[in-house]
């Protein structure tokens, strides 16, 4: 997988966003501010203060970023969704109401950004360059195919390298059959590690419906993987 990391992202970066004057609690309690809580951060920048959002990306930014990397596999695409979820979280900041944890809320608009890329993906493939991901040991935790790549030591190498490049392109190929959800669900469980509660929560459904969709996904990749051992 292509790797990619980003900067703080500026506020004035964002399209939409108009600059001005220093809101009050700018630099100047810049380092109190940099300490406060999420919460404290948040009443600020709800009431327009821009230090106090771009301390907000700041903290988020690069789990934001990996997120959006791990379920699209393109590093393009992953800075797309990363302006595009900073910009619909500032412009909804003001609808927060604290009746879920900050990073629920966020993770929840990061999501919906990467479904919306992904459905745009299967509805025009070929607009698409080819994605190659490495194949992780925390996506290794279903059995069959899974099971058998981890510790096979009977090859070279190159024939190694050779074997990983085109067993990412199969999988990365098995992926992109899958809907939507069905990969959003499977990259956060086994590329992101997360617990099927959470999941639940920064999908906004249930965890049985996680669990549903969880149990399809892996079963399409199985079937289209199983040759592979």
């Amino acid at each position: 997988m292509s790797d990619v990391s980003a900067g703080p992202l500026s506020v004035e970066s964002l399209p939409g966003v108009a600059s001005g004057a220093s809101a009050p609690l700018a630099r100047s309690g810049g380092a109190a501010l940099a300490a406060a809580d999420d919460r404290t951060l948040i009443e600020h920048a709800q009431e327009g203060d821009r230090w106090a959002f771009e301390l907000l990306v700041q903290r988020y930014d690069r789990q934001v970023l990996r997120l959006a990397l791990n379920v699209l596999g393109s590093a393009e695409d992953a800075q797309d969704v990363y302006q595009e979820a900073f910009l619909k979280i500032y412009r909804n900041l003001h609808r927060f109401r604290f009746e879920c944890a900050f990073y629920s809320w966020v993770y929840r608009i990061v999501t919906n950004v990467c479904m919306d890329h992904l459905r745009r993906r299967r509805s025009h493939p070929e607009e698409q360059p080819p994605l190659v991901r490495q194949a992780h040991s925390e996506e290794q935790r279903d059995g069959d195919f899974f099971d058998h790549q981890q510790g096979n030591g009977t090859y070279s190498d190159p024939e190694r390298q050779v074997f990983g490049h085109e067993l990412g392109r199969k999988v990365e190929a098995a992926l992109e059959s899958l809907s939507p959800r069905e990969r959003m669900v499977f990259e956060m469980r086994h590329y992101q590690g997360m617990k099927l509660r959470a999941i639940a929560e920064m999908l906004g459904t249930t965890e049985d419906t996680v669990k549903n969709s969880l149990f399809r996904a892996t079963r399409k990749l199985r079937t289209q993987l199983e040759g592979l051992r």
